[in-house]
């Protein structure tokens, strides 16, 4: 990519038994991005089926190795390909492709940052057991990146290519995600940058895959790991709690900001 050209963006879509909802998201991010990679991790329903007269990249898994395998499998593609980016979004219906622009306008503005798509409008419509779960995974993992951090959780995020890089990571699973943010900052110099969407669960079509008291607690295992092998524990907790996270709203193309 010279300096003048823009930045090549695909969207990526990890999706495990998503027949309900699948074909409508890819649908709605085909019309904000042409280029559309879709992990297919073992889906046991329709999930593939449904894509196949689509024009997008349909990778598939044999058998179900995790949200972590699928991004990560989603970025060595999007890097053989030559991206320079990725969004990655959820497939049950969860994230809406047409906050993708608003995120890519934070980009712009934040070139060496991941921007994450954080839930915090709307929030009542989460559930309790899922908010308390969110807030602790927040406390751990802005502790571990050393900078606070809004909605550490969300899978609706913009990895630019330093992000994509760190596809090996040793860890699985949702901490996969995890990972990647603690390291991007710690090691890759990036920033975090959140942009306000809707919470969405109300449209949700089968049962979360991440399961709370699990999956946190692996999270939160990992994350005190990371703490501890980057040192300076009391600094990083008093660095990821002495401000507010880095949250921006840019509007689209033709809105103007509020007076």
């Amino acid at each position: 990519m010279s300096d003048s050209s823009p930045p090549r963006v695909a969207i990526l879509i990890p999706a495990l038994n998503e027949e309900l909802a699948i074909r409508r998201v890819v649908e709605s991010a085909l019309a904000v991005l042409p280029d559309v990679i879709v992990v297919d991790d073992g889906s046991s329903d329709r999930t593939g089926e449904l894509l196949a007269d689509l024009p997008i990249i349909l990778l598939r898994h044999e058998t179900p190795c995790g949200k972590g395998e699928s991004l990560r499998d989603g970025f060595r593609e999007a890097l053989r390909r030559g991206f320079d980016a990725v969004v990655a979004m959820d497939g049950d219906g969860q994230h809406d492709a047409a906050d993708i622009p608003r995120m890519l306008a934070a980009a712009r503005g934040y070139p060496s940052s991941i921007v994450i798509g954080a839930r915090i409008r709307t929030r009542d419509n989460q559930p309790n057991a899922r908010r308390r779960a969110n807030a602790v995974a927040d406390w751990g993992i802005s502790w571990g990146c050393g900078i606070p951090i809004a909605d550490t959780q969300s899978g609706q995020r913009f990895y630019p290519r330093a992000a994509m890089e760190l596809v090996d990571l040793p860890a699985q699973g949702f901490v996969f995600e995890a990972a990647i943010l603690i390291a991007a900052v710690r090691e890759a110099g990036l920033g975090v940058v959140s942009v306000p969407i809707e919470t969405r669960y109300n449209r949700e079509f089968r049962l979360s895959h991440f399961r709370p008291v699990r999956d946190v607690t692996l999270i939160t295992l990992y994350t005190m790991g990371r703490v501890i092998h980057y040192g300076s524990i009391a600094d990083s907790y008093r660095r990821s709690h002495a401000s507010l996270p880095c949250i921006v709203d840019p509007p689209l193309a033709g809105q103007h900001e509020p007076a």
